[in-house]
This record gives C-alpha cells, sequence and structure tokens, in this order.
C-alpha cells in the first residue's frame, strides 16, 4: 500500500474522475492530497466525506508523497514528474510528455501488465484513442498476430476538455438559432460538423493524434513491424469515442473466432446483433469502463482481414479508469514483492 496519495491536476475533468473512482474503488491509502494550479488552490474538495483544500501543485507539495497520479497539460508534466521523483514518489501520468520516453513503461494494465516491473519512478497512460484501439487488439494479436491496422477515429468533444464540450453545446445552440458563435477551442464549428483534425501536422500530412496511435501501439504490443494507418475526426458528440477498425492478421480469424476472443478478453464488452439493431454506439457506452465492440465481420478486401466498430467512454478507459488501474497494479506488484 502506497501510505500517501495525490492527484495532480485534482480540478479538471480527468481529475475529478480519478478522485471519484479512487473513493468508488476504495483504493488503499493513509493520506491524500489534491493538487492544482495556483488559479485553483485553496479551492475545497470533498473525498470520503471528508473536506481537502486543493494545493498548489510545487516541488515542495510532493514532500512525503509516495505516489501520484497526474492529469495536466505536457507542460506543466514535464515540470511536476521530476519534482516527484527527485522526493521518491512514483508517477502515474495521463500527459503525452513522457509516453515515448524509452525509460517510461507505457502501460494498458490487461494488455501489457508485465512492463509495471520496467519502472523508474514514472509510468505513462496511453492516449485515449490509443487505449481502446489496443485493448480490441491485444485478443487478435496474441490468437493470430496483427500486421495491418486501418482506423478512423470518431472522437467527442470531451476528448478537447471542458471548452471542447461547451463549444459542442452552445455552437449548436447558436446554429439552430441562426446566431454567430465565437468558438474557443475548435478552429472551425463543431455543431452539425466534422472536424478531420486532431492536433497539429506531425508527419507526412499525419497529424500529431494520428502519430500517436502509430507510435503508442507499437510501444505497448511491443513490436514495431505493425502498420498502422490513422485518420482521426472530431465529431459532435458530447462523450465517448467510436473507431472502424480494420485488422489483417498473419493468420485468418474469422468472424466467430474474433467475437469469441473479443467477449472473453477482460476489459471488452461485445454488442454484435446486425438483425436486432444491437451495437456499441456512444450515448449507451457513456460513463462505463469497458472497451465495447460490435460490426464484427470479415474483410471482403483481404483474406486474413476482419473489421470492427469500437466505442469507449474517453474520460474513463481512455483516461481516468486507465490510470487508476495502473496504480492499482502498483499495490499488486508491490503487495507480491513484500
Amino acid at each position: 500500500m502506497f501510505d500517501s496519495i495525490a492527484i495532480v491536476g485534482a480540478t479538471g475533468a480527468v481529475g475529478q474522475l480519478i478522485r471519484t473512482m479512487l473513493e468508488e474503488r476504495e483504493f488503499p491509502h493513509k493520506k491524500i492530497t489534491f493538487l492544482a494550479s495556483a488559479r485553483s488552490a485553496g479551492k475545497t474538495i470533498e473525498f470520503a466525506g471528508e473536506k481537502h483544500r486543493v494545493k498548489e501543485l510545487k516541488p515542495e507539495a510532493f514532500e512525503g508523497i509516495d505516489l501520484a497520479i497526474g492529469s495536466t497539460p505536457d507542460p506543466v508534466a514535464k515540470d511536476f514528474v521530476p519534482w516527484a521523483k527527485e522526493r521518491g514518489c512514483v508517477v502515474v501520468d495521463e500527459s503525452g510528455y513522457w509516453r515515448m520516453d524509452p525509460t517510461v513503461p507505457l502501460i494498458i494494465p490487461e494488455v501489457n501488465p508485465d512492463a509495471v516491473h520496467d519502472h523508474t519512478g514514472v509510468i505513462a497512460s496511453p492516449n485515449c484513442s490509443t487505449t481502446q484501439m489496443v485493448v480490441a487488439l491485444k485478443p487478435l494479436h496474441d490468437a493470430g498476430r496483427v500486421r495491418r491496422v486501418v482506423v478512423s477515429t470518431y472522437q467527442a468533444t470531451s476528448g478537447a476538455g471542458v471548452g471542447g464540450q461547451r463549444d459542442l453545446i452552445n455552437g449548436s445552440r447558436a446554429a439552430l438559432e441562426n446566431k454567430d458563435y465565437k468558438y474557443e477551442t475548435f478552429a472551425h464549428p463543431i455543431a452539425f460538423n466534422l472536424i478531420p483534425q486532431i492536433g497539429s501536422h506531425k508527419h507526412a500530412g499525419y497529424t500529431s493524434e494520428e502519430m500517436k496511435m502509430v507510435y503508442e501501439t507499437h510501444k505497448i504490443l511491443g513490436d514495431d513491424t505493425i502498420r498502422v494507418c490513422p485518420t482521426c475526426v472530431r465529431v459532435p458528440v458530447s462523450n465517448c469515442h467510436s473507431e472502424s477498425i480494420l485488422v489483417e492478421t498473419e493468420r485468418k480469424i474469422t468472424a466467430d473466432e474474433a467475437r469469441e476472443l473479443f467477449a472473453s478478453f477482460p476489459g471488452i464488452k461485445v454488442i454484435d446483433d446486425l438483425a436486432k439493431g444491437q451495437y456499441p454506439k456512444p450515448s449507451d457506452c457513456d460513463g462505463d469502463d469497458a472497451v465495447f465492440i460490435g460490426r464484427i465481420r470479415e474483410d471482403l478486401s483481404c483474406d486474413n482481414g476482419l473489421t470492427f466498430w469500437c466505442v469507449s467512454d474517453n474520460l474513463r478507459k481512455g483516461a481516468a479508469t486507465n490510470a487508476v488501474q495502473i496504480a492499482e497494479l502498483l499495490v499488486r506488484t508491490q503487495a507480491a514483492v513484500s
């Protein structure tokens, strides 16, 4: 057990979910500290029936802290993680800054839990769109070795933070009332629209969000020969990312076998009955920690191809849930060693 834990970015959307999960899952600890920017310091947070005052995120805040779970922008994570490490604190980091550092394991507990033994004080949690896809790929990779992935994402506005959700609501209201609206988060209107760019230009016409899916998949599965072709699109949905995924495997996996592999894999729920109109939808998956899969079928253009539809709550499994699961994995590992 970690005696003293902290949540960094405790007042943000993901930070609030992490707080809720730690409380609901009765995460073992004796003391908890909530850290945030100077702007949020001094606010009061209720946790497990007690009120706590949010402290300012600065180096000395990590004195006596054993474990920190951080959900902050990359520049903040760049600064605070070394502060924590210097004081003997283990960090589970949600930002993108440390994910591709070769000394930092990138972990999805259902996929590569053994990587937890390789940490030197920092463990990274993957990007939300990568997380749900790799959970879906793992049983297929174990059974038939994934060779190629073509994925198109339909990413909710919550992935852009609370400002993105405000843009969806206020922009939609303005559009319906035929009024102007100045978007605060998105460069283009999201109301009744699609934006086929998430992140900045990164490589050969691919965006930073798309290249995360390439690099992180290779790192988590430990196989950089897997070819990944992603297209990431922002859609006018409040929460839950959806993905259309085509997978080519080394040996043929039938749709029936894939359905069984998915159904037996931890963290996956299968909803797949086209005749009855049953398949995962964002509105049905909101608030759930699972990765939902449906529309499972064999690819008509490739002998060893499968295609399916995948939906997951990007604020939960794509962010808060995975981070808390990593923390729980650390506790179990610590207990096994002792």
